[in-house]
């Protein structure tokens, strides 16, 4: 396999695609987020409706996952993922002219559909350019790009709707994300060790089920289905109790929160060196730790604390979230890995989108304490599936039967 040097140029213009790519991805996707309770406001809706805003996206995003593998696997990768965030970004700016909630939901539901085409490809794309002795380290600069464009696009929505209004917010977002997916379309190096293939609908569905009878993956697929929605369900709702009395933060101000994000960003490379040297499941269960002091320290009614809270949040994630992304790779056999990747990114939304609706409900019945019992249920969860995961180390794989298996790269 011709794997990227890394410290090359190739190395450089690749990872700075990837990481301009996430931004823009995470950046639109997230964008309504600190609007949520003001669609609530202004629209008379539950915060269930309005984090749906949020919701209807991840769904539509979690089902189209499914297919864009033999999309890519006809057209490239580097072709889906630039389409992808190009019209995105279009996408973005069309809704800001929309008034109606409905057709707004309608808007984002496309958008889902259109982000589609980076997150998966994006995954497989690292997996197969880059050597599983570094893919840690390279998934962990991808995930760092999620993080920072979760922030950007909820800094610069707060903000811009303090100034003017979400919908100028909105299409400002659109323009700077225009811009960036034209770099990424110009420049990201094409692939090394991606070789197009003509594949039969039945024949795809029959690989996408194969991946399944995998039980390590399932557990993989099921940390990330609850890791997600725990994560969202915090980001989607804490405005709720920060917007209004005794704290009453304006727009601009609970925007800021979500600086905390960029604490993912450190967390994400650090836990993915981590990965590459001790067993994942126990690196996993630190982060899952910090995840969960984090969440109970949002039951403190200091504000300093509950943003101390959010933050450890922020932290945990995505340390979490890198380690389970790249352990899917190394698992999945080299022909499986786009496979891999739609059905871990499948769950992993489905949860953003499952979760996060429920957790509205929980809101709205229990107030945040309620939803904060139900966000510490599902983290044990985590640990669980976690703890059944094993603590192998990818690097120092053994074989999971003791007959003569085929090589696979990052087999573990």
């Amino acid at each position: 396999m011709d794997y990227v040097e890394l410290g090359s140029r190739t190395h450089r213009r690749a990872a700075t695609g990837m990481l301009l790519g996430s931004i823009v991805s995470f950046a639109i996707m997230y964008s309504p987020q600190p609007l949520i309770s003001l669609f609530s406001k202004e629209y008379g809706i539950s915060p269930g409706t309005a984090g749906l805003s949020v919701s209807v996206t991840t769904m539509a995003l979690a089902v189209s996952l499914l297919f864009v593998s033999i999309l890519s696997g006809r057209w490239g990768r580097k072709t889906i993922m630039s389409v992808s965030l190009l019209s995105t970004s279009i996408l973005a700016i069309a809704s800001a002219f929309v008034h109606d909630f409905h057709l707004f939901l309608v808007l984002r539901f496309l958008q889902g559909v259109s982000v589609a085409g980076f997150p998966a490809v994006a995954m497989a794309y690292l997996n197969e350019e880059f050597s599983p002795k570094a893919i840690g380290k390279v998934m962990g600069i991808y995930v760092a790009g999620t993080s920072i464009g979760g922030f950007v696009g909820r800094i610069v929505i707060g903000a811009l709707t303090d100034l003017f209004s979400w919908q100028i917010a909105l299409i400002i977002l659109g323009l700077i994300s225009l811009l960036c997916s034209l770099w990424f379309w110009l420049y990201l190096p094409a692939s090394r060790n991606f070789v197009p293939k003509e594949i039969s609908f039945s024949s795809w569905w029959k690989e996408m089920l194969t991946t399944l009878t995998n039980r390590r993956l399932l557990r993989l697929f099921g940390i990330g289905f609850l890791l997600m929605g725990a994560y969202i369900s915090v980001l989607n709702y804490i405005g709720y109790p920060l917007m209004h009395a005794p704290y009453n933060l304006s727009q601009t101000v609970f925007g800021f929160l979500f600086v905390v994000n960029l604490g993912g960003t450190y967390s994400s490379l650090l836990f993915g060196r981590l990965a590459d040297r001790l067993p994942r499941a126990h690196v996993i269960s630190i982060a899952l730790a910090i995840l969960t002091t984090g969440v109970l320290l949002t039951l403190h009614p200091l504000l300093a604390l509950k943003i101390v809270g959010v933050a450890l949040v922020a932290f945990g994630f995505f340390a979490a979230h890198s380690v389970t992304s790249g352990w899917v790779g190394l698992l999945s056999d080299q022909g499986c890995k786009a496979h891999a990747s739609s059905w871990y990114l499948l769950f992993y939304y489905g949860g953003s989108s499952l979760i996060g609706w429920s957790s509205g409900s929980f809101l709205s019945e229990y107030h945040w304490s309620g939803l904060v019992y139900y966000l510490c249920g599902l983290i044990a969860l985590i640990f669980l599936l976690a703890y059944r995961s094993g603590t192998a180390r990818p690097s120092a794989a053994k074989p999971l039967s003791r007959k003569p298996l085929p090589r696979k790269i990052g087999h573990a």
